[in-house]
């Protein structure tokens, strides 16, 4: 009987190949950036101390907003788990967003607009981490074809994405169909599909609902399979994956069985510590665009040929 040929890629092998970059561009800088986080919460059981928690995390986010020796801030969230949440994502100044999670960062970010100054070119977007984190391992794995244009390299790859937040799953299908991959997008209310367009021809991609589809239809026409559901009750049913499938797990639960090894021909069963780099490689973006009253490009952190390469925007 032949061995299982299925190849386990863990994230620390991906992120100490983005820590090499990181360390290079960190070196270029004339100080080390600095990042505040910030971490409150909320108890339930009393309103008033709910009430300084806003005040007091809405404050803190105001003044690093105008902090000069702040380079970039982070919120771990949920705080309040409601509105108040999307109000607090909203008040941390752009330039200082090392999360992506502003605004104008995901109105580029769904209409594939990769500078926030897109006739001058200078300024990067800023991409939310954990979606970037997966792009990043599918570069690592040579899903993106580098022999493609800059944008249409997953052209002819079909994604199936289980996962549709508006935190991970819905700004990562967005972005792998904007990059030109077909992709199902899965969640408990059904199939979503994205695409750029026959011959990948539009600027951004489109949404179709496929009506009556299951995460069943999906999986075997799918190369590359992305899951995200929490809890520790949510399977993919692996018999029914393409042979040979890229199988990537995002839950802190592990979203596939063992036998996903007799079916996969790549699996990545978790990828934390890549986003925790890239977190940083965020950062480190923020500050390049920070220098950009030189007239002068950032300076790109990445290999050459990698998505977040700084290249001409897309027409």
């Amino acid at each position: 009987m032949a061995g299982i040929s299925c190849k386990v890629v863990l994230a620390n092998a991906v992120a100490n190949s983005l820590l090499t970059e990181l360390h290079d561009g960190l070196a270029k800088l004339d100080k080390p950036p600095h990042l505040m986080g910030i971490l409150a919460n909320s108890d339930p059981a009393a309103e008033q101390y709910a009430q300084w928690t806003a005040k007091t995390v809405e404050e803190t986010i105001l003044a690093a907003n105008v902090d000069p020796d702040i380079s970039g801030v982070i919120v771990y969230y949920p705080i309040f788990n409601n509105r108040q949440d999307q109000y607090l994502q909203q008040i941390v100044d752009v330039a200082k967003d090392v999360e992506g999670l502003s605004h104008q960062y995901i109105f580029n970010m769904y209409q594939n607009i990769r500078f926030l100054d897109p006739e001058k070119q200078l300024q990067k977007s800023i991409l939310p981490c954990t979606p970037l984190a997966i792009i990043k391992i599918l570069e690592y794995l040579n899903i993106y074809n580098t022999i493609l244009p800059y944008g249409n390299r997953l052209h002819g790859h079909t994604v199936c994405v289980v996962n549709r937040s508006e935190v991970v799953g819905r700004p990562l299908a967005a972005l792998l169909a904007n990059d030109g991959a077909s992709v199902y997008s899965v969640d408990v209310t059904g199939v979503q599909f994205f695409t750029r367009g026959q011959g990948i021809r539009k600027r951004k991609h489109e949404v179709e609902e496929k009506e009556g589809w299951q995460l069943e239809d999906c999986l075997p026409l799918s190369d590359v399979v992305v899951s995200g559901v929490p809890g520790d009750s949510f399977k993919i049913p692996c018999d029914s994956l393409r042979e040979g499938a890229v199988c990537i797990n995002f839950s802190t639960e592990k979203n596939f069985d063992k036998t996903i090894k007799e079916k996969a021909s790549i699996y990545v069963p978790a990828i934390g510590k890549v986003t925790i780099v890239v977190l940083l490689r965020n950062l480190l973006r923020i500050v390049q665009n920070s220098s950009t009253q030189t007239e002068k490009p950032a300076v790109s952190v990445e290999r050459p040929g990698t998505v977040e390469e700084a290249v001409p925007a897309r027409d």
